[in-house]
């Protein structure tokens, strides 16, 4: 497989696949279009598993490298390459898309075929995100992955979909901005290359550092989202269909965090050195106070949308130790958040589905008609709360044990949330699923059917197999942290 072009298929396939479902038409085609995106999305998935197994855990270095001229005259090449960091979150992205598929089998009845186009086309442009190695192709998928996103919140979501959507695309795009402003100056500074590992080795001055760090704080932070940027994410959350809310927390939220590791510490490292206690504070806020948010939340997709909020500031934390113990946490973090946040919207979609309400005063007792489901949503719930043996449990407690040797007050604050996290989330588990009928709603419930066990099977798996066993996830991650670690502290020694 050395020969093989693997990041080019694991971006290319989907959006292809996109386009060939886009091409059945109207809705007479419907369960032509279903079968061809689970193809599409299956194709993606398997593309990506030689990626782990032909991963060698033992360098930092970019593998499975490919570098072609695109627009020569700029010196902006096609080049694409993993590492430890990066690797995992496109197998991540692959696996969600046949989720995100399966999740809207029966669900989506209205332009089936261009529904399912846009997670297909999504899927690859984030997987391009990923694993972009040139500024201006990083910018690109970067931008272009809004589009779907943004199609499918105003197209098939809620009432308000529309101002969710805007109210979306507005604040990423104006994060993204201050980027491109970034990309072009580190562009000049390098006498002309838009090579990211070069602009890694370039040497900047302490007061444009700064400049560049708040132009990539802004920017990432939108997308994480960190607080206080981060009032778009539960308006989306709300108004989006199941799927897109899936793709959302699980994917998304992710790209924010990423950007951090690619860009904001090993390109301006005496900056982020500076500005760590401003990161570390907001992610503090976004622990504590978005955690007791959370709690008085009536609409369960709310609830959710800020406890995710609430775990992201787990990652930002994380990597702005400085520690491989907090960094390699936050990663867990942003893995295992993919499976429980999305298997939560899954969750939560599920019982929509059936009652047409996300308000937990609608529901109760719901254990009585659905057994299965209690059971799944229950697992989901304690990991979402950081039950040991779950997958939420790994990266939370890393990040705290980086955490203590960090500054003990840090960690005393991020522990204590989690007390703050198992209220709300088994506070909802409590009023939804426990006690008496509420209501003839609850009374006339059906439990999940054959496609429904299936998507919650795969995510307790994840969640499962990772909580358990977290030393697959682990080793990939350890030397590119370690080398990243090296270079941010040589780089500070200068």
């Amino acid at each position: 497989m050395s020969g093989t072009p693997l990041l080019s298929l694991a971006v290319w396939i989907p959006i292809l696949a996109g386009f060939v479902v886009l091409a059945t038409g109207s809705d007479r085609n419907a369960p032509l279009a279903r079968m061809l995106a689970l193809l599409g999305a299956v194709a993606g998935l398997l593309v990506t598993l030689p990626l782990y197994t032909g991963f060698d855990v033992t360098t930092p270095a970019m593998q499975f490298v490919e570098l072609a001229p695109w627009i020569p005259r700029f010196n902006i090449n096609y080049h694409l390459g993993v590492d430890g960091i990066s690797m995992l979150f496109l197998i991540l992205n692959s696996f969600i898309t046949v989720i995100v598929v399966l999740a809207g089998w029966q669900v989506i009845d209205s332009k089936v075929a261009q529904y399912n186009a846009g997670f297909l086309i999504m899927s690859g442009l984030l997987n391009g995100i990923f694993c972009s190695l040139d500024g201006v192709l990083f910018y690109v998928f970067f931008e272009a992955s809004l589009i779907p996103l943004y199609l499918i919140i105003g197209i098939w979501g809620g009432p308000n979909r529309v101002y969710a959507a805007f109210k979306f695309f507005l604040f990423t795009l104006m994060g993204s901005l201050l980027l491109l402003i970034a990309l072009l100056y580190l562009f000049i500074q390098s006498g002309g290359s838009f090579s990211i590992l070069d602009w890694h080795q370039l040497p900047i001055p302490r007061g444009a550092q700064l400049w560049i760090f708040v132009a990539f704080l802004i920017a990432f932070a939108v997308k994480v989202p960190m607080w206080p940027v981060h009032t778009w994410l539960p308006d989306a959350h709300v108004e989006a269909p199941t799927g897109g809310s899936i793709v959302l927390a699980a994917i998304a939220l992710k790209l924010g965090a990423y950007g951090f590791l690619r860009f904001s510490l090993p390109i301006v490292p005496d900056a982020a050195h500076e500005l760590s206690g401003l990161v570390v504070g907001l992610s503090l806020i976004a622990i504590v106070y978005i955690g007791f948010v959370a709690l008085v939340q009536e609409d369960m997709k709310k609830l959710v949308a800020y406890s995710s909020i609430a775990h992201m500031g787990f990652v930002t934390l994380g990597f702005f130790m400085f520690s491989a113990m907090g960094i390699e946490g936050a990663l867990v973090q942003m893995v295992s958040h993919g499976f429980v946040s999305g298997a939560m919207f899954f969750c939560i979609g599920v019982m929509y589905d059936r009652v047409h309400s996300r308000q937990i005063a609608d529901y109760g007792g719901v254990v009585n008609t659905m057994p299965k489901f209690a059971a799944f949503f229950m697992l989901f719930a304690m990991a979402n709360a950081g039950l040991p043996a779950t997958s939420g449990f790994v990266g939370e407690f890393m990040v705290i044990l980086g955490a203590v040797k960090y500054n003990f007050w840090v960690a005393f604050a991020a522990a204590t949330s989690l007390i703050v996290g198992a209220a709300y989330t088994l506070w909802m588990y409590k009023r939804v699923i426990f006690g008496a009928v509420g209501n003839h709603h609850v009374e006339e419930l059906t439990d999940i059917n054959g496609r429904e066990f299936l998507v919650l099977a795969l995510l307790a798996i994840g969640t499962l197999g990772m909580g358990l066993y977290p030393q697959p996830f682990t080793e990939v991650m350890h030397s590119s942290v370690n080398e990243l670690l090296r270079h941010i502290s040589i780089s500070k020694i200068q």
